[in-house]
């Protein structure tokens, strides 16, 4: 444990003392315990019965230290009822620097996990040159996260998407994917026994960066693997980039957008009943 004063979490030691990280600080902290409320994250157990367990993932990047670090301020605070588990899985990509994780979070006294699986050969097998490797490298990585939460005893698999994810999300399935769609909150397996948690899902993504840097987090670089689904997403980010200088605040109000959804006023006779929609005579 660091040599530093016990009220606040070993993550926070070193924090600026200035008032524009204190109110990025408290920016955070407030939209993450909004998301978790809002989405009923934390579920209520008997007095009696052990508090639910997390597993928080942990990339290396911006969003899963700022993730890792408010969740635990809000169990320091005694906000949030439940044991936390830092996982990193460590996917065999190239020049991955397999200690930087293990070696923080035993400084920091995070319990954790370190897990290591070269799903990477299996993509570069299994992907033809030229090709993406996203989607089988995440489907791959998800397989792992599940199984190592049920070993663990863990309800809940934790991601660090924040909003700007969620936009750049819709609007990738919106333009290629022909469809309404985004990554939610919340969510269930398709096996129905865990549950994945986005806690951020309200927090903007230069908000992480700030906050990551601010702390000094030894940042890994997200270019490990060499491809990402970053194409498209890079298009996406820089469509959603011009909206936004030409009109600040833009993301925010599209964010709003898809928390007030009206089935009547879309298309899809599935969620609204327009066959049935009647005149009062």
């Amino acid at each position: 444990m660091l040599d530093q004063p016990d009220d606040i979490h070993p993550l926070f030691y070193g924090a600026p003392q200035t008032t524009e990280f204190k109110k990025l600080r408290k920016r955070i902290v407030r939209l993450t315990r909004e998301a978790i409320d809002q989405y009923g994250m934390v579920e209520k157990v008997p007095q009696d019965a052990p508090k639910p367990r997390w597993l928080v993932c942990l990339s290396g990047g911006k969003d899963s230290y700022t993730l890792l670090a408010v969740l635990h301020e809000l169990q320091w605070r005694g906000l949030l009822p439940v044991d936390l588990l830092a996982c990193n899985l460590d996917q065999g990509q190239p020049n991955f620097p397999a200690t930087v994780l293990p070696e923080f979070l035993e400084k920091m006294g995070v319990p954790h996990r370190i897990e290591y699986q070269d799903t990477y050969s299996i993509v570069m097998d299994k992907i033809p040159a030229g090709r993406t490797f996203c989607a089988l490298c995440s489907r791959l990585r998800r397989g792992n996260l599940y199984r190592i939460a049920r070993e663990e005893g863990c309800s809940a698999v934790v991601l660090g998407h924040h909003r700007d994810d969620i936009l750049e999300t819709f609007f990738m399935n919106l333009f290629h994917g022909g469809r309404l769609a985004t990554m939610p909150p919340k969510l269930l397996n398709e096996e129905g026994d865990l549950l994945v948690f986005r806690p951020l899902a309200h927090v903007a993504e230069a908000d992480c960066d700030k906050f990551a840097k601010a702390l000094d987090y030894p940042i890994i670089p997200c270019d490990l693997c060499g491809s990402q689904d970053g194409l498209q997403r890079q298009q996406v980010k820089q469509i959603l980039d011009g909206w936004e200088a030409n009109s600040p605040g833009r993301r925010q109000i599209i964010f709003r957008a898809l928390t007030q959804a009206r089935p009547s006023h879309l298309l899809d006779p599935a969620l609204f009943d327009f066959v049935g929609l009647k005149r009062d005579l």
